[in-house]
């Protein structure tokens, strides 16, 4: 039988490995701008309706049929103009970000692709496209997961790092992933505030967990202003900086180019921004150096990890 995952309750327990930021940092912080825009289900790619996930909306696309203009507008607002503005805050400020990419996306913005690129950020891929991987065959998933790594090596330049689909995993993508090779990480677990190693298939994996509570998707979960998301994120950091004088842990903060991308969220970003960097001993940090030190610092071990 093929690797299945499993369940763990316990984790890392009362007792959580010291993750040793780099210069003692009590906290490390990972921005991720998601790239969906272009990528998501719609008439062209044969969906037969228009998606409005994370957006403005109020209907759901679910059982819609025939294309919804409006809905198609702001999945374009992300890319036309949500994209630059977020890039903006982070280089404006010299702060790094992580890119998760849907690799059709950002085939169909160019520009946006060759800025990425350029600027240092990581890529983290977020499939072929934007689609629940749980509702793909395993057939369907495999070919996903090489198209999107062929298109992202020709468009910004490099093979993806990291991977995360929509929301969450199949059974199957993570010993597909292993299977297609080279990828340091995956982040398509939500259940841990450290990275942690599975041994898939005899084969050593590390994941690098995600948050979807420190997410701007609240805003389409009826959060109304940019005050009420600061606030929510600020005082995650405030509690993690506090528990990181003994406890340091690692802390996601997750943005999308037609949510935060609006000039009424982009200001509570930058007040989030303006703060964290305001405070001594914060490690504001790409994914893939998380993984990176995760890997020298914690080596992996087979005893005691689920086959």
């Amino acid at each position: 039988m093929s690797w299945q995952p499993t369940r763990d309750f316990v984790g890392y327990g009362a007792n959580p490995p010291d993750p040793k930021w780099p210069n003692g940092a009590r906290i490390a912080v990972n921005f991720v701008m998601n790239y969906e825009e272009g990528s998501e289900p719609s008439i062209q790619d044969g969906e037969g309706y228009t998606e409005t996930g994370l957006t403005e909306s109020t209907t759901s696309s679910v059982g819609l049929k025939g294309r919804d203009l409006a809905g198609e507008g702001m999945f374009e607002f992300g890319s036309r103009v949500g994209f630059w503005r977020l890039m903006r805050a982070f280089q404006e400020r010299d702060l790094p970000m992580t890119v998760f990419g849907c690799a059709l996306a950002l085939e169909r913005n160019k520009e946006a692709a060759e800025a990425i690129r350029k600027s240092g950020f990581d890529m983290c891929c977020h499939g072929w496209r934007w689609v629940r991987h749980f509702q793909l065959s395993e057939a369907e998933e495999r070919d996903h997961i090489q198209k999107a790594v062929t298109s992202l090596k020709q468009t910004v330049g490099e093979a993806p790092a990291g991977w995360y689909c929509r929301y969450g995993p199949s059974v199957n993508t993570r010993r597909l992933l292993l299977e297609q090779g080279g990828f340091t990480y995956d982040s398509d677990y939500y259940g841990d505030e450290l990275p942690f190693w599975q041994t898939v298939q005899g084969k050593p994996h590390l994941v690098v967990p995600y948050s979807l509570t420190n997410n701007d998707g609240k805003y389409a979960a009826g959060m109304s202003n940019s005050d009420q998301w600061f606030t929510l994120v600020r005082d995650a950091f405030d509690v993690l900086y506090r528990e990181g004088a003994t406890q340091p842990k690692m802390m996601s903060v997750g943005l999308h180019m037609r949510i935060t991308g609006h000039p009424a969220r982009t200001a509570g970003l930058w007040r989030l921004l303006d703060y964290l960097q305001k405070h001594q001993g914060v490690w504001i940090t790409r994914r893939i150096d998380i993984a990176n030190h995760w890997k020298a610092t914690h080596p992996y071990s087979a005893k005691g990890l689920n086959e």
